[in-house]
C-alpha cells in the first residue's frame, strides 16, 4: 500500500499575542487566541471563526507541541470543526527570528500538524471520512499552512 497526498486548501490563520501561563513540569505553556483568518482552495474555501485557541507548550528543547482547535464557516454555510495537533522545532537562530516576527522560510524550519475535520452538513460529509496533515510556518501573527487529505 501507498500513501498520496491531495491538496484541500491553504489556511491563514490570525492569532493574538500569546498568554503565557508559565512554565511547569511539561514545559513552558501559552494559549494563543485565533481570531480569524481563511480557507482558500478547490475543495474547501471560506472564513476562519474567531472562536478558537493554539494550546502550545514548549519543551526545554525548544520543541513546540501545537494543539489548535477552531472552525471555518464555508463560503456555502457550513460550519468545519478544525482539530489540529503537530509540532515545531528550529535552531534556536531561526526561533529568534520567527518571534521577533520576521519572514523565515518554512524550509528553514519544521512545521507539521495532523488535521481531524468534522462537520453536520451534508456537503461536507467527506471530511469526516479523512486525515488530514499540513506544512506550513509562522510569520508575526499570520500561520499559513498548506493542507492535504490522505488518500
Amino acid at each position: 500500500m501507498s500513501l498520496r497526498l491531495e491538496h484541500v486548501c491553504d489556511l491563514t490563520v490570525e492569532l493574538t499575542p500569546p498568554h503565557e501561563v508559565g512554565t511547569g513540569g511539561q514545559g513552558a505553556r501559552r494559549i494563543i487566541p485565533i481570531v480569524g483568518g481563511s480557507a482558500r482552495g478547490e475543495r474547501l474555501s471560506g472564513t476562519i471563526l474567531p472562536v478558537g485557541a493554539d494550546w502550545q507548550t514548549v519543551d526545554a528543547d525548544g520543541v513546540a507541541s501545537l494543539d489548535a482547535r477552531y472552525a471555518i464557516r464555508t463560503d456555502d454555510g457550513a460550519v468545519i470543526e478544525v482539530l489540529s495537533q503537530g509540532i515545531r522545532h528550529a535552531a534556536p537562530e531561526v526561533a529568534a527570528r520567527i518571534a521577533a516576527g520576521e519572514a523565515v522560510p518554512p524550509s528553514d524550519y519544521y512545521m507539521r500538524t495532523a488535521i481531524r475535520l468534522s462537520t453536520g452538513h451534508p456537503a461536507y460529509a467527506w471530511v469526516n471520512r479523512a486525515l488530514f496533515v499540513a506544512t506550513g510556518g509562522k510569520v508575526g501573527g499570520v500561520v499559513s499552512l498548506a493542507v492535504y487529505q490522505v488518500l
